[in-house]
């Protein structure tokens, strides 16, 4: 994993964007003139759910393609074959046009590599990038010493369409969770609600020992978006981490919107400890929440921070912890910011920062973190 993506800030005409890594520099050169080609073939992949769809286009020479017409598409990153540090010391950039209005994009930089996932991470792609609904695509890459990466493509992700969450398809709040440290759950969109196809993910769930722990996040995608657009930001995440990056599900276990709006992630169970892939080397006895947005500069709205409060103080009241306490985690992966085998002690509610070398969940909402835990420990029962 790239242990120093995630920081830099993205901009596109919807949003300005952000990545979780930090900051990697834009190529040189920048295209003086868009000259539209034929797309190259494409493999489409279709969806059960509201007609989404992932489109393959392989980048033969390794280095890029030049402006084209693309099928419409929503969230892309960048995919090969092999090692995920393939593209280790080369960078990778990206132009959209916009489907309403033809305009073109500023280029933007995808993380080498993504630091969410798995333990074990089957093959290379980037870290997604929400574009907002596109119909045109142009990329540069550059190679590091080891030369392109095998089977490079570009997948660009349509979400489709999905009904609207309703009351019918939340799981609605309860009595609170027993013990010393119970809390109130919260209302809860289920995958139904934001549109996931179970037809994709892998079929069975995998769980660990009792959740001791919720790390945050931020998706890194549009900050300003309007909340009935969530859902779509959800199926392009989950489409990206199983067509793509070949995870079993989603990574995250949770992911809260602007405003605070909370979504079922990876399936499995919601009050179940089920095996995440959202935080490498410590994925076990965690959860994943991830704030949708970027948060290094703009500040995480209150409801945001609400939501991401009422999820901690119940997920970690079902195993009687409290929201403000410490939990000892044994790391899992030398690619974390701990050696493999190390006891680290954290804050009950920590930012992936404090596990891995990255920017996420954003400086703005790690500074909130504290606040957070408090609001969190308030919530449960003392």
């Amino acid at each position: 994993m790239h242990l120093s993506a995630k920081a830099a800030r993205l901009s596109n005409q919807a949003a300005r964007l952000s990545t979780k890594a930090a900051r990697l520099p834009l190529l040189a050169g920048c295209t003086a003139a868009l000259l539209l080609q034929p797309a190259p073939a494409a493999t489409a992949v279709p969806l059960a759910t509201g007609g989404g769809r992932t489109v393959s286009l392989r980048l033969p020479d390794g280095h890029g393609l030049a402006p084209r017409t693309t099928p419409p598409f929503e969230l892309l990153g960048l995919s090969w074959d092999g090692s995920p540090t393939a593209l280790a010391g080369g960078t990778a950039r990206v132009r959209t046009r916009d489907a309403a209005t033809g305009r073109w994009s500023d280029w933007h930089t995808l993380e080498a590599d993504t630091d969410d996932g798995p333990d074990h991470t089957p093959h290379g792609a980037t870290a997604p990038l929400w574009t907002g609904r596109s119909d045109g695509v142009a990329v540069e890459v550059r190679s590091g010493p080891a030369g392109p990466p095998p089977g490079l493509r570009l997948e660009l992700v349509d979400p489709g369409s999905a009904a609207p969450a309703t009351a019918a398809t939340r799981t609605m709040p309860a009595a609170p969770a027993e013990g010393d440290h119970g809390a109130p759950r919260p209302a809860i969109v289920t995958r139904a609600g934001w549109g996931a196809d179970e037809s994709l993910r892998d079929q069975g769930s995998e769980y660990t020992g009792p959740v001791r722990e919720v790390f945050v996040h931020h998706t890194a995608t549009a900050t300003e978006y309007a909340c009935a657009d969530a859902p779509r930001v959800i199926r392009s995440i989950y489409q990206y981490h199983v067509k793509t990056s070949g995870w079993r599900d989603i990574g995250y276990n949770f992911l809260v919107d602007r405003c605070g709006t909370i979504y079922e992630g990876r399936a499995g169970g919601v009050d179940q400890p089920v095996h995440g892939a959202h935080t490498l080397g410590f994925n076990t006895d965690s959860t994943g929440v991830a704030a949708i947005g970027t948060y290094v500069d703009a500040a995480p709205p209150q409801p945001l921070l609400d939501g991401l409060a009422a999820i901690a103080a119940w997920k970690l009241g079902l195993t009687d912890r409290p929201a403000d306490g410490r939990t000892k985690l044994t790391s899992a992966s030398d690619a974390s910011r701990y050696p493999k085998g190390t006891v680290v002690d954290f804050d009950a509610v920590s930012g992936h920062r404090d596990a891995f070398r990255t920017e996420c969940p954003g400086s703005a909402l790690h500074a909130r973190l504290p606040d957070l835990r408090a609001a969190a420990a308030r919530l449960q029962i003392s």
